[in-house]
């Protein structure tokens, strides 16, 4: 099974250089939280889910640094030092992970909620005098947990998702929602995987993705490592297809959902949903609940990052823009609640009025979310 990450035997991460695909299958090496918080900042590992995962990993990265640091100051000094100076400098340590982590982007949620986690159970085993390696133990074991659970819940996204859909459909997804967005399998490519493995002849449609082409690059390769069918098309391409009844479905993931259903998306994603709302094509969106900002009452509160202008002014490092010209980079956009049609989550889909039905098919945030 395809994933984006993988703990190695040597106590390192290694992501797969999402920069570089279709051209390029290469590894990434992590061997700290430093690391771990640089590949998620530079893109190397991008997608909400993903980017969680790597944020439980990269905490157990510094955790792993306690147990080195405990062995170089396990001497008289540190000794008369004694437990509380010990488990002051642990947990120091696991904050300015913490932050390095969670200040490495903004907008996807899946990132706090898993470096939170990790934080709250270090804090846990420092306050019982818990040994640094028992620290790292225990967040080695959390961060595989958190990498097998988004795996279970991608498969379970994708068995609702697919009883939506009918034999043959077209959809239409936005970005890159798949096993390289998550843990393995995939939000949106999920609904779509399961649906091909159930024999429904669907096809998928990718747009692009501009500016970063997530859609153009990684999509079509990842859905085409697979055997499912897959066209591409440019992004302004969408809603003429939608209004030639080209598109039976929309199915996109997201990087944060409010408490009231406004979806934080890739950029382009509000346009895809007034076009579905004006063609009467169902727009479904694709999460796990780590997605789910219960805090956030809706889409106003949602932090959207920008990202350098050369990503729009620059093709594979060659200008394409004059010189002159300045360009703003906006990663995501909002898609309010009442252009979307369901949200697919592990335990169901759940249909508008969004913070009513939360609460009634999912309940409140699982223990540890």
């Amino acid at each position: 099974m395809l994933t984006p990450m993988r703990w190695n035997t040597e106590g390192t991460l290694d992501l797969i250089d999402q920069r570089l695909l279709p051209w390029e299958e290469t590894w990434v090496r992590c061997r700290s939280v430093e690391d771990a918080a640089r590949a998620i900042r530079d893109m190397v590992v991008r997608g909400a889910p993903a980017i969680g995962i790597t944020a439980g990993y990269g905490m157990a990265l510094a955790a792993q640094d306690l147990v080195r640091l405990q062995l170089q100051e396990d001497d008289e000094e540190s000794l008369r030092g004694g437990v509380s100076t010990r488990s002051q400098k642990h947990m120091e340590t696991m904050f300015a992970a913490y932050r390095e982590l969670v200040d490495s982007r903004p907008t996807a949620v899946n990132l706090e909620w898993a470096a939170q986690i990790q934080l709250e159970k270090a804090s846990e085993l420092v306050s019982e005098d818990g040994s640094a390696a028992d620290i790292f133990a225990a967040l080695l074991r959390e961060a595989e947990r958190i990498h097998e659970e988004d795996i279970r819940c991608n498969r379970e996204i994708g068995r609702h998702g697919a009883e939506l859909l009918r034999e043959g459909d077209r959809i239409l997804t936005h970005c890159n929602a798949g096993a390289l967005a998550t843990g393995g399998y995939g939000t949106a490519l999920g609904v779509i995987r399961f649906a091909h493995d159930a024999e429904m002849k669907v096809q998928a449609v990718a747009t692009e993705t501009r500016p970063y082409l997530q859609g153009a690059r990684l999509t079509t390769w990842e859905l085409a490592r697979d055997g499912i069918p897959v066209r591409l098309i440019a992004d302004s391409a969408a809603a003429y297809m939608m209004s030639r009844g080209r598109i039976d479905a929309v199915v996109v993931g997201a990087d944060r959902v409010a408490a009231n259903g406004d979806v934080a998306n890739k950029i382009g994603t509000y346009a895809l949903a007034l076009a579905a709302a004006d063609n009467s094509v169902p727009f479904y969106v694709a999460i796990p609940t780590s997605t789910l900002d219960w805090e956030t009452p809706n889409g106003a509160g949602i932090a959207i990052e920008q990202r350098k202008p050369e990503e729009v002014t620059h093709f594979c490092e060659t200008r394409i823009a004059p010189d002159m010209i300045e360009a703003e980079n906006y990663a995501f956009d909002i898609t309010p609640a009442h252009l979307i049609t369901g949200i697919i989550t592990e335990y169901g889909v759940v249909e508008p009025p969004f913070e009513q039905n939360f609460e009634k098919v999912i309940g409140r945030p699982r223990e540890g979310g």
